[in-house]
């Protein structure tokens, strides 16, 4: 009996959420129908949302059987994705997908990363049909190559939050991670190519953002690549001769 996780972090999602956890719990659901071998949950966390996503989730929860609602204290995105990723290692699965609640990726998409789920370590989507804004290709763009100059590797898209990995491969890669490490995904996706993993790239689409603020801007770009440059350089600096 294999287990997975399906993970998510929210922040300030209220306009979203209930129409992503429906679309994403009948998805996987449908996927895994004739699967009596997988269990899986739904896991969702609330960031110390200032609006109503936490009691959105609590009032769903009932009508989603797989649906779980964890909230704790604002940390940030990575922060948050290192917490889920934790709880679900902690909770014995097998394999941990990741993806955002904001509604901008494809839920059917996600069978093609369960039917190669054995042939890859790490499955991360490579986001070429992208229909959210210009900066936000911008970030990607900067983001490949901080980690080129700080990693000394190439990630396609190392900030994807659509990704399916083997549990045990992950729990050895946070090992080298800081608890509340900022840009958690983009480490992590460095150190699976740097260390030799083996890493499945799967073209994905990427819609707008399905409602609510987005929150990139020229500001916040040019502030993440600094923050980024100092943290991934402390990584790899770490774990130089580990890898």
């Amino acid at each position: 009996m294999s287990l997975i996780y399906v993970v998510m972090p929210a922040y300030n999602e209220a306009a979203n959420i209930e129409t992503t956890i429906k679309v994403w719990h009948d998805a996987i659901s449908n996927i895994l129908v004739s699967e009596s071998e997988t269990n899986w949950k739904l896991v969702v966390c609330d960031d110390g949302s200032k609006d109503d996503t936490y009691s959105i989730l609590q009032r769903i929860q009932p009508d989603f059987p797989h649906l779980e609602a964890l909230t704790k204290p604002n940390s940030g995105h990575g922060p948050t994705i290192l917490y889920l990723y934790r709880y679900a290692i902690a909770n014995g699965c097998d394999f941990i997908f990741q993806t955002d609640s904001d509604g901008q990726t494809e839920p059917y998409e996600f069978q093609a990363f369960w039917l190669n789920r054995e042939k890859y370590d790490f499955q991360i989507g490579q986001r070429t049909k992208r229909q959210d804004g210009f900066s936000r290709i911008v970030v990607t763009r900067t983001l490949r190559l901080v980690v080129r100059l700080t990693m000394g590797v190439y990630v396609k898209d190392a900030n994807t939050p659509f990704r399916l990995m083997k549990a045990d491969k992950l729990e050895e890669l946070m090992q080298k991670i800081p608890q509340n490490f900022f840009l958690a995904n983009v480490a992590l996706s460095a150190l699976a190519v740097k260390k030799g993993l083996s890493v499945g790239w799967r073209h994905i689409t990427f819609k707008p953002r399905q409602g609510g603020i987005n929150s990139i801007n020229l500001k916040r770009i040019c502030k993440i690549g600094w923050k980024a440059i100092g943290e991934l350089y402390t990584i790899s600096k770490n774990v130089k001769k580990q890898i």
